[in-house]
């Protein structure tokens, strides 16, 4: 019995090896992850505390995280406007939310921060894991940091769903990179069922198991493949026929969004926004979003240019696609192109061959830049980030 133990336990240790020297490799780009995104919740809660505003309130229940917490507390159906719906947000953060505090003495605002804080750690480890997958640690490490300094990375931090969304992604394309099928399938289910743009993960589980089995017949026998074929659309699916059938409309949840105003215009309304802000101006968010409307395209030019694996391609461009043709909100696209890490590939390895005397002063002033515009948002702000 004990030799059967001892078997048992080094059969644990070696399937377990590979995640450990992952996450050991990632340490130093999640502590520099950790510490910018701390000093940016750090700069706004000590804001909110000279102004006389509640930080948790600030980060669990503002802008949509209200939502999130009011279906998380009472279910769908709850009608903050009578012209909206709560039956636009997914339901994987609500449904996260409303089991931690069954577990955890904890209010959803608080549990949404809690949330938010864990997704964006292993969305950070996800993606240094892809990373180094495809390059060096030194390009996985600066591609995290890079993602920690996007113009809204507060979000990030947030009880939003962005980077719960982002850690799904992230992981279901390594899994795909390191051949396991059921993994990515699951993951990209679950990322479907976080956010409307979430399947874009299914998009890229989806081709890469296509493209694996056109280039090698003999693996249409494996049940892997078409495991994570059958697998990946189910969590979008799911959601939005259930809409369906709650609305009694099978374009139930396309209704709902209309109802918001937003629907896909194949770039209309962006467009027109964007000359409004050359002849009629806007405020600040508006500016930032116009700047990483018009850099995601070529961002996008760069990546293909590098030649990465096609899933990734997918992955990428369909969330570059939404982003930019979708209408409504434009001060939140930034927001929406959260998750579009590989847009940040080409950036990574700049830094990563760039001398210390130039990435020094380029790193302190991008990440005062997003610590105050993190504050911006949420204390000043008058349109949604």
């Amino acid at each position: 019995m004990a030799t059967d133990s001892t078997a048992v336990l080094r059969r644990a240790a070696r399937r377990w090896a590979p995640t450990g020297r992952i996450l050991s490799a990632a340490v130093p780009a999640l502590g520099v992850y950790a510490a910018v995104r701390l000093t940016g919740i750090l700069a706004l809660a000590v804001y909110a505390w000279t102004t006389g505003r509640d930080p948790v309130a600030l980060l669990g229940h503002t802008w949509d995280a209200r939502w999130y917490a009011s279906i998380a507390e009472h279910g769908y159906g709850t009608v903050v406007r009578s012209q909206f719906s709560d039956l636009a947000y997914f339901p994987l953060l609500p449904g996260l939310e409303r089991t931690l505090t069954a577990v955890l003495p904890l209010s959803v605002p608080r549990a949404g921060i809690l949330l938010g804080w864990f997704s964006a750690l292993a969305a950070a480890w996800g993606i240094h894991a892809v990373g180094s997958t495809l390059y060096d640690r030194r390009t996985a490490t600066w591609l995290v940091i890079l993602w920690g300094l996007w113009p809204n990375a507060l979000i990030q931090t947030m009880a939003y769903v962005e980077s719960l969304m982002t850690a799904l992604s992230a992981w279901a394309l390594y899994a795909i990179l390191t051949g396991r099928w059921l993994w990515a399938g699951s993951l990209a289910l679950l990322a479907g069922l976080a956010r409307p743009n979430g399947f874009a993960a299914a998009a890229a589980v989806i081709t890469a198991a296509v493209l694996m089995m056109w280039r090698d017949p003999a693996r249409r026998r494996s049940p892997g493949p078409w495991a994570a074929l059958a697998l990946a659309p189910l969590g979008w699916l799911g959601y939005v026929t259930w809409v369906a059938v709650r609305t009694g409309s099978p374009t139930g949840y396309f209704a709902v969004q209309r109802a918001w105003g937003s629907e896909f215009d194949f770039g209309r309304y962006n467009l027109g926004f964007l000359l409004r802000l050359v002849t009629t101006g806007g405020v600040v968010p508006q500016y930032l979003a116009a700047v990483v409307v018009l850099a995601a395209p070529v961002a996008l030019f760069l990546l293909v240019r590098e030649r990465p694996p096609v899933p990734l391609v997918v992955y990428t461009t369909v969330l570059v696609v939404i982003a930019l043709g979708g209408a409504h909100y434009f001060a939140s696209r930034p927001r929406f192109l959260i998750p579009a890490f590989p847009l940040l590939f080409v950036a990574a390895r700049w830094a990563s061959g760039t001398r210390r005397q130039v990435l020094i002063p380029v790193l302190t002033g991008a990440t005062a830049l997003s610590c105050w515009y993190g504050v911006y948002l949420l204390t000043a702000s008058t349109v949604a980030p």
